[in-house]
């Protein structure tokens, strides 16, 4: 019986060494919270993508257990909508001051929502096929508020607001996807060059070796708002 004790004795002692050991480590990481959840989520998403997201791998990133993550959130479908509004946030432009340049605020939001884009090229992929946020609806109601200000017609309004959605998401998708090397494109350039003959407006304007994104993003920016400026 003596033997039967000491063994139980050991055992709790070997669980009590787990449990304290458990606690410590604990202690040392911060505790878990949401905005923790959801910045370490979006440092997840930068590093491996949209398929890297697992609730394994971002309990794994956090030091904590995988169900310590549903106390909250509810799923990885949360995750990702909640990663999306959290780097869609616009603090809009550095002087806060009222202005009457609607262009000059209309470029600001876009380039600021092109640029965090390109930062987190992840947040292109998911945001046409996720719920829209408090943050994405405060760029587009702002937008739409400074479109309105500007002269825009409520029958254009929206027509506007989507065509500026569409031309933002193609202009960060291609940017992002289409990554060759100078030497690629200039390969590219030289078979356009052979092909002349069938291809020759493109291969006069030298198309395949433009790399200017930030130029053609502003200067098709600027066609878009010609065409949406009020008539004088």
């Amino acid at each position: 019986m003596a033997a039967k004790r000491s063994g139980a004795q050991s055992k709790r002692s070997q669980r009590k060494g787990l449990s304290l050991r458990s606690v410590q480590e604990s202690r040392s990481e911060p505790p878990l919270s949401l905005e923790r959840i959801v910045a370490t989520a979006v440092e997840l998403l930068d590093a491996q993508g949209v398929d890297g997201l697992t609730m394994r791998r971002l309990a794994d990133r956090l030091g904590s257990g995988a169900m310590s993550l549903y106390w909250h959130v509810a799923n990885k479908e949360e995750v990702y909508d909640l990663a999306l509004d959290s780097v869609l946030e616009y603090r809009g432009p550095p002087q806060i001051a009222e202005s009457r340049d609607w262009r000059g605020e209309v470029v600001h939001m876009l380039e600021d929502w092109r640029a965090i884009m390109l930062r987190h090229p992840w947040s292109a992929l998911l945001l046409p096929r996720r719920a829209l946020g408090p943050n994405i609806l405060g760029r587009l109601e702002l937008l739409s508020k400074t479109l309105a200000g500007a002269g825009v017609a409520d029958a254009d309004l929206n027509v506007a607001i989507w065509s500026l959605w569409n031309y933002v998401m193609g202009a960060t998708v291609t940017r992002a996807s289409f990554d060759l090397s100078d030497d690629d494109r200039a390969a590219a350039q030289q078979r356009l060059t052979r092909l002349s003959e069938h291809y020759p407006t493109i291969e006069r304007s030298r198309l395949l070796l433009d790399n200017d994104w930030d130029g053609a993003f502003r200067k098709g920016l600027d066609f878009l708002l010609d065409g949406l400026a009020p008539m004088q």
